[in-house]
């Protein structure tokens, strides 16, 4: 019991870095989410919202949009929420949604009612139920005992509706009185707040009910992602190559790279609402490379691009471009400066600052917390190539079209104004110039702009990160090639094509490219690795009393190795990792009330624990 309690209150606590995922949304109720979530970005991308309603969401178990969806299920009238989107009227459009998705719970419960089949009636109580969900954290965060009390007003009413049984026996009757009543108090409730002739402007759209709103108190929705977003690791888990481990060192003897670690994993040094959905930089950059399925509706154009400049992370940062860049690997960080798509930040500790604080709205980070972030990703190294040298040349293991490619690579061409590939992925310089080209892969702003200039990147590992280009156009690395051949007339036969293609997989190619797991070293067996290695700088921050740094390292690691213990294989030790979570969150209690002999108790409890669990943490 203790261990379930104390997984519990660690949850309880901050944000984890490990999304949890989400039930399907039925079309209808997704998109009036999306609808929420699009309505609150500026500028308003009115053709998302559009689609919102006319097509499927992204990853929808639903093969029609919701107006498709409405069509074949339901007799509500959606003209005027269509005149409301072409119209481009944003209050109109919440209300119109709004009263839809309401008139939709009502009509699932007329049904409910109406039937003699007690499976009808719960079939249409739990659709009605999951239209719900699009108010439901809006009544709970404004009214959170009422939204208790429909919470049981549901569950009594999906009981009353009756059982046939099985086979006959267990069989209950439909108890009318019981249905008529809890019906009420949602229906009440509903006729109250969303199924209303007019709504309140609202400054920000959400789905707090109309009597919150109109009493002028300041309730905060907790942030959320609309339907169709993804934010887990990308599947193969890219391999994480370290500098200091492929020398053999330890990483708990290095404490300030440890630190960076479980700050490049940690939601808590940014800003809502990031922080709260627990986004992390690894969140994009999974295993200091890339996550090809993460998406988010209204930020990203595709999967594993997202716009960081836009209104949804930080709107003071917003700068009304539509300008969402495809994820660049971070593999050789410490090879591959000046940083940005466009090269902008010559230092390496300025563009993490602005991501920190900039483009995620966190606080100004310490001194020791940039250290840290920065000593951990210079040790970001590439992933090894057999067919490789150090200085770019090709092994033997290289396949003969390969090397036929390598000699179109580094051929000087009338196209390129006599240059060649490797004028600018100079093969002994890891595969860049440190400088940046406008190619004519981004369109003019305006007239006379010169705004196209991006950073040479590496081409070492581009096999496993496509697409490519900054906007991720370019699907394929033989798109690539077709592209230069094609813009800058290259003149290259299909032959050519062919080998430098070949060459670009090779060079981008790896020997082991991403994490291996089995039975045994399974994903779990990895995030206690790591999180027990973030944990050990407790050794170094406890003796210097550094509050601030171990109540960040307390927070993000209790919660996080609570919520990883729920993909655990070996199950009958999960409850000893809500145990050890719990003495981890211990330690940060204790830090807080200044007890630091406590403090020291629990953190040498965890290490005791921790090493006796170890082999058996998968």
């Amino acid at each position: 019991m203790f261990a379930i309690c104390a997984g519990a209150l660690v949850l309880s606590g901050p944000v984890t870095a490990t999304p949890a995922k989400e039930a399907p949304w039925l079309p209808e109720a997704a998109a009036y989410r999306l609808t929420l979530f699009l309505g609150n970005l500026e500028p308003l991308p009115w053709d998302e919202v559009e689609r919102a309603w006319t097509e499927p969401y992204r990853g929808s178990e639903f093969s029609s949009g919701a107006l498709a969806w409405l069509d074949s299920e339901s007799d509500i009238d959606t003209a005027q929420l269509l005149n409301a989107i072409s119209l481009e009227d944003r209050q109109a459009v919440f209300a119109e949604a709004t009263q839809l998705i309401a008139l939709r719970i009502e009509e699932e419960l007329d049904r409910a009612v109406a039937v003699e089949d007690p499976a009808l009636a719960q079939q249409a109580v739990r659709t009605a139920r999951e239209l719900y969900r699009g108010f439901a954290d809006g009544i709970a965060a404004a009214e959170p005992d009422t939204a208790r009390q429909i919470g049981l007003a549901w569950l009594e009413l999906n009981s009353s509706t009756g059982s046939a049984g099985v086979l006959g026996a267990g069989a209950t009757s439909t108890d009318r009185d019981t249905m008529e009543a809890t019906r009420a108090v949602i229906s009440d409730y509903l006729a109250e707040n969303y199924l209303l002739d007019s709504f309140a402007p609202r400054q920000k759209l959400s789905a707090l009910p109309e009597t919150a709103v109109l009493s002028g108190r300041t309730i905060e929705v907790p942030p959320s992602l609309p339907p169709g977003s993804d934010i887990f690791d990308q599947d193969p888990l890219p391999l994480l190559v370290l500098n200091f481990e492929e020398q053999g060192i330890d990483e708990t003897d290095l404490p300030l790279v440890a630190y960076g670690d479980m700050l490049f994993d940690s939601a808590q040094i940014f800003g809502s609402p990031a922080r709260d959905l627990g986004i992390a930089c690894s969140t994009c950059h999974n295993r200091s490379d890339v996550n090809q399925r993460l998406f988010i509706p209204g930020a990203s154009h595709q999967p594993g691009a997202i716009d960081v400049d836009g209104a949804f992370f930080n709107p003071i940062f917003n700068d009304r471009r539509d300008d969402p860049l495809d994820i660049p690997s971070l593999r050789g960080l410490r090879f591959t400066g000046p940083y940005g798509r466009d090269g902008r930040f010559a230092s390496l500790r300025d563009f993490t600052r602005n991501v920190i604080v900039n483009e995620f709205g966190g606080d100004e980070p310490t001194p020791f917390m940039m250290d840290a972030l920065v000593a951990y990703m210079l040790e970001f190294d590439f992933l090894p190539n057999r067919m490789l040298t150090g200085d770019g040349r090709l092994t033997d293991a290289a396949p003969e079209a390969a090397r036929r490619g390598e000699k179109i690579f580094n051929r000087p061409l009338a196209g390129l104004s006599d240059r060649s590939c490797a004028s600018c992925h100079v093969p002994d310089g890891n595969f860049l110039d440190r400088q940046a080209h406008d190619i004519g892969s981004v369109a003019a702003a305006y007239e006379g702009a010169r705004a196209g200039a991006l950073d040479t990147p590496t081409l070492l590992g581009t096999a496993y990160t496509a697409p490519y280009f900054h906007d991720g156009s370019q699907p394929s690395l033989a798109a690539v090639v077709d592209w230069f051949d094609d813009t800058k007339s290259l003149g290259l036969t299909e032959a050519d094509r062919a080998d430098l293609t070949a060459y670009l997989e090779t060079i981008g190619a790896a020997d082991a490219p991403y994490e291996a797991f089995d039975a045994a070293n399974t994903s779990f067996r990895l995030a206690f690795s790591e999180l027990t290695t973030f944990a050990s700088t407790l050794d170094t921050l406890l003796p210097r009393r550094d509050a601030e740094h171990i109540l960040l390292l307390t927070d993000t690691v209790a919660a996080d190795l609570s919520a990883d213990a729920s993909t655990m294989s070996n199950l009958a030790a999960r409850s000893e990792v809500y145990v050890l979570a719990e003495r981890l969150a211990e330690v940060g209690a204790a830090v807080r009330d200044e007890d630091w002999a406590s403090a020291e108790a629990s953190w040498s409890a965890f290490k005791a624990e921790a090493a006796a669990l170890d082999e058996r943490a998968f």
